[in-house]
């Protein structure tokens, strides 16, 4: 008898939309890219809940994160005993990623949630607070607390851009 926590459900009790998802970001090339990334990262591969590969044990440091989807395929540094003790929804978490990445048409979905990444980071200064993916996910089912909105990002690239502007001058007014 299968057992009823998400990370025992039996691959046999998959749902038809699930069957579909992981059909189409087998097509769309979001999972093989997943293993590819587990392989090179030397994670172990299982089955997991909601017809995704869970991929634990990867070596690689980035992303830093306890984990992050391609495709089906969940990859963490940690066992999936460890990760779902201590954010015990991550795996609802990374199932929704599972779909965006399908609804994205797979790839696309990258440079999408690279840009998310971006907007959320001139906003917020933190990566995921304004990032519709990561909110759309659910923050906290995710291991995230949200930032207020505070252009915390942008005020730190703007200084950067001033001390880039201005040093270079009072370095050569220094030099006469």
């Amino acid at each position: 008898m299968a057992s009823q926590s998400p990370l025992g459900r039996a691959q046999s009790r998959l749902g038809r939309a699930q069957r579909i998802r992981r059909a189409g970001n087998l097509i769309n090339l979001s999972t093989p890219l997943g293993l590819a990334i587990a392989a090179v990262g030397g994670a172990r591969r299982r089955p997991g809940p909601y017809g995704l590969t869970l991929a634990e044990g990867y070596r690689v440091r980035f992303p830093p994160a306890g984990a992050f989807t391609v495709g089906n395929v969940v990859i963490s540094p940690l066992t999936f005993a460890t990760l779902t003790a201590r954010q015990p929804e991550v795996m609802e978490h990374e199932d929704v990623h599972a779909w965006q990445y399908f609804w994205c048409g797979g790839l696309p979905f990258l440079p999408l949630y690279l840009l998310a990444v971006g907007w959320s980071w001139l906003r917020t200064g933190d990566p995921a607070s304004r990032n519709p993916f990561e909110r759309g996910a659910g923050l906290a089912r995710g291991g995230y607390r949200e930032a207020p909105v505070s252009n915390a990002g942008l005020k730190d690239l703007t200084r950067r851009i001033q001390t880039l502007t201005w040093k270079p001058s009072r370095l050569a007014e220094r030099s006469r």
